[in-house]
């Protein structure tokens, strides 16, 4: 008797979905089997995975070690079969982006347009929200490649440069600070600041400009389409913190203006951040290759 990838799944189920009967309907298996599998674990083990109270099942320690170990590895061996398959049909794979950086989602779909028509055989998808953080889905396989513009020295992954820009304060142009070359932290402590749902302590205006100055915004809202909080900037319902590269873009069909943080500005990178084992994935490689040559600056 061995630890078998059916034990992990009926943990991950009977988690997932509350009851026995439940997870055995997810697993097209009898309650009676599945029940014997988990019972013939526990001989093995010479401990319990859950106990009940009343009509609940409540997990042991060791149940839930386990069941931190399936949400680890199930994604990995469901990945692993996905791949197999995609070879055994002679297609090259997909490719599964993470997102960190909610602005550069428009500068993403200047990269996967192009590299769709180059890999017509490459499946690309893109997810923004991770149950453990965009390094954790990295490490754990459920994406293969992360864009994130705090990368950290983690064994096993590489980070790649692919984007430099400059982040700027986005004001409308009636705005009494529109006109100024740059701002300095205090200007912003009476604005009301729009940001992309994310803590402050991720944020770089927040990190890199107000906080060392020891200041907060009179009011602090999020907002997490790029759009609707540029139109809130435009009718003066506040100021924002964005990439300038962005702010060009819409400052064409909006009256808005970016103005420099500090005198020396703030300048950021956004990074490609893959596995070391899939270094010699050819599509993923061309991937970066192209995010890089498309680099729209700052």
């Amino acid at each position: 008797m061995i630890l078998e990838r059916m034990h992990l799944l009926i943990l991950h189920e009977v988690n997932r979905l509350g009851s026995l009967t439940a997870a055995a309907q997810s697993l097209c298996l009898t309650q009676s089997a599945l029940s014997h599998a988990i019972r013939k674990l526990e001989q093995h083990l010479e401990t319990p995975v859950w106990t009940r109270e009343g009509r609940q099942l409540r997990l042991t320690q060791t149940g839930e070690y386990l069941l931190s170990v399936a949400r680890r590895v199930l994604p990995q061996l469901e990945h692993t079969e996905v791949m197999v398959q995609h070879y055994a049909r002679g297609e090259r794979g997909s490719l599964r982006i993470g997102m960190e950086c909610h602005p550069c989602y428009r500068w993403l779909l200047k990269v996967v347009a192009p590299y769709l028509r180059q890999w017509p055989d490459v499946d690309v998808d893109v997810k923004q929200r991770f149950q453990f953080g965009g390094m954790a889905a990295l490490l754990h396989v459920e994406i293969d490649i992360l864009v994130t513009p705090d990368p950290v020295v983690i064994p096993g992954l590489q980070f790649y440069p692919a984007l430099d820009y400059e982040q700027v304060l986005v004001v409308n142009t009636p705005h009494v600070l529109s006109g100024l070359p740059w701002v300095e932290p205090d200007q912003v402590a009476h604005e009301t600041l729009i940001t992309y749902p994310v803590a402050e302590d991720r944020l770089d205006i927040y990190r890199y400009f107000l906080t060392p100055a020891g200041i907060n915004p009179k009011r602090h809202k999020t907002i997490e389409a790029t759009d609707i909080m540029l139109q809130m900037v435009a009718s003066g319902r506040g100021v924002a913190a964005l990439p300038r590269w962005l702010v060009d873009e819409y400052a064409s069909r909006l009256p808005i203006v970016a103005v420099r943080l500090g005198p020396q500005g703030m300048y950021k990178k956004i990074f490609l951040g893959v596995r070391n084992a899939d270094q010699e994935v050819s599509y993923l490689q061309e991937f970066i290759k192209l995010a890089q040559q498309l680099s729209v600056g700052g």
